[in-house]
């Protein structure tokens, strides 16, 4: 069932924000250049997968996890994309093709050893990762790794329809704030 509306929220989704997409890529190639970013992440059952966003740091940031970056790398229209979530959206390419889900933990990078680990430990692979969910929508996120790992297992014991529709809604409302950046 989550898959099925994972499919066709995703499918709307991406027909009906078409434009906007297409606004949003234009303006980011004002801004970076490179509007698109791609990233490898863990996905289910830690098979690798390409994650796709709107850039919303310099083109030359290093690829990391985002409370090890720089908040100098953020370019200011990368602050307002990563500030609406509207940097997640390309995300839905990602939800159309089996490899997230709408609701599940956020996917970590390979180099994210001890995240891994405490994932691992707790069975979070087992699942799709999700564009939000229990974590995001709490404000934790990749810089505790331990408490993600716990949290996403809570949420995946407890993840019902109404649930999936609660932390999606939360999310669009405006609840979390998405991956803290370093301030260094």
């Amino acid at each position: 069932m989550i898959r099925l509306l994972d499919f066709l929220f995703a499918l709307f989704g991406l027909l009906f924000a078409f434009p906007f997409l297409v606004i949003l890529y234009v303006i980011g190639l004002f801004d970076t250049g490179s509007p698109i970013f791609t990233q490898e992440r863990v996905g289910r059952n830690k098979k690798p997968f390409t994650l796709v966003k709107f850039r919303t740091m310099k083109v030359d940031t290093a690829s990391v996890a985002s409370h090890l970056a720089s908040a100098s790398s953020i370019t200011p229209f990368g602050h307002f994309l990563r500030k609406t979530k509207l940097d997640e959206l390309p995300q839905l390419w990602n939800v159309l093709k089996g490899e997230m889900s709408l609701v599940g933990p956020r996917p970590g990078l390979y180099n994210q050893g001890e995240l891994t680990h405490a994932r691992e430990a707790k069975g979070i692979y087992s699942v799709r990762p999700g564009i939000t969910g229990l974590a995001q929508v709490n404000e934790i996120d990749m810089s505790t790794p331990e408490l993600l790992a716990k949290t996403d297992r809570k949420m995946i014991d407890t993840l019902t329809v109404a649930n999936y529709f609660k932390y999606i809604l939360m999310t669009v409302t405006g609840s979390g704030s998405g991956d803290r950046v370093g301030k260094h």
